[in-house]
C-alpha cells in the first residue's frame, strides 16, 4: 500500500475483507487491520518515530489438555516499550471483536492457553495490537506540537489459534516437540552483514510423534 500525504501528522492505514477462515470458535468473519503512523520528528532521536515489528505463522497449533505460553516476538527500532493489547471496537480495529474464550493475552504480549474441554477444541481468531511507548515523555514536532507519554504508533497482528484434540502427554520431547541446542532462544536477536548469508540451525525431538515439517516466518526473500 502507498499512499501521500501532505504532511508529516500521523495517520492511519485500513485493510478490511472478510472470509477469515471458516466457522472460527470466536465467530469471526469479515477481518479488519488498522495501522496507526507517526511521522513528526520525535524529540529524543531527532527523526520519524518507526513502528515496532513483529512475526508469527499464520496459524498456532495446541493441545486442548496443555497449557501453553506463546511468547510473541516484538521488537522496536526506536528502544520504545512495546506493548500488546486485544483490537478495540470502540477504536475502529475490528469489525468483529469477540476475544477467543480459551485465550489471555497480556500487556507484555504473552498470549496464554489454559487446558479446556474438548467442546472448545476448534479454531480462534486473535486480532491484536502492537504499540510502542516511549520511556520517558518526549515531544513530536513539525507541522505541531505534542508532549507524548502514551502510545505513539500501533500495528495490527492477527493469526489463528487451532486448538486440537488432547494429547496422551504435554511433556516438550515425547508428543510435542521440544527445541535442543544449538536452536536459537526465543527473541534472539541476530545480526546478518549486508550481503552476506546468515544461517540459522534448529534441532528438536518428539520421541513418540514424527515431525513433518519445519515452518517459520521470516522475510519473503527467504
Amino acid at each position: 500500500m502507498t499512499r501521500q500525504v501532505p504532511s508529516n501528522s500521523q495517520f492511519q492505514l485500513q485493510l478490511t475483507g472478510n472470509s477469515w477462515i471458516d466457522q472460527s470458535k470466536n465467530g469471526i468473519i469479515f477481518w479488519k487491520a488498522v495501522t496507526g503512523v507517526e511521522l513528526r520528528n520525535r524529540s529524543d532521536i531527532g527523526q520519524a518515530n518507526t513502528s515496532p515489528q513483529t512475526t508469527i505463522l499464520a496459524a498456532l497449533r495446541v493441545p486442548s489438555n496443555c497449557r501453553r505460553d506463546f511468547h510473541l516476538l516484538d521488537f522496536d527500532p526506536d528502544g520504545d516499550e512495546v506493548r500488546c493489547r486485544y483490537a478495540n471496537f470502540s477504536l475502529s480495529e475490528c469489525t468483529e471483536c469477540t476475544t477467543p474464550s480459551v485465550l489471555s493475552l497480556s500487556e507484555s504480549c504473552i498470549l496464554s492457553f489454559s487446558p479446556t474441554s474438548s467442546v472448545n477444541e476448534g479454531a480462534y481468531i486473535v486480532q491484536m495490537v502492537m504499540e510502542d511507548f516511549p520511556r520517558q515523555t518526549i515531544s513530536l514536532t513539525q507541522n505541531r506540537g505534542l508532549t507524548v507519554n502514551s502510545s505513539i504508533s500501533k500495528i495490527p497482528v492477527q493469526f489463528v489459534v487451532r486448538v486440537d484434540p488432547v494429547v496422551p502427554s504435554c511433556t516438550e520431547g515425547l508428543y510435542l516437540p521440544r527445541f535442543l541446542t544449538p536452536t536459537p532462544a526465543n527473541k534472539a536477536q541476530l545480526y546478518a552483514p549486508v550481503n552476506q548469508t546468515l544461517s540459522i540451525s534448529v534441532n528438536a525431538e518428539a520421541n513418540v510423534s514424527t515431525t513433518f515439517e519445519l515452518l517459520f516466518s521470516g522475510p519473503h526473500t527467504t
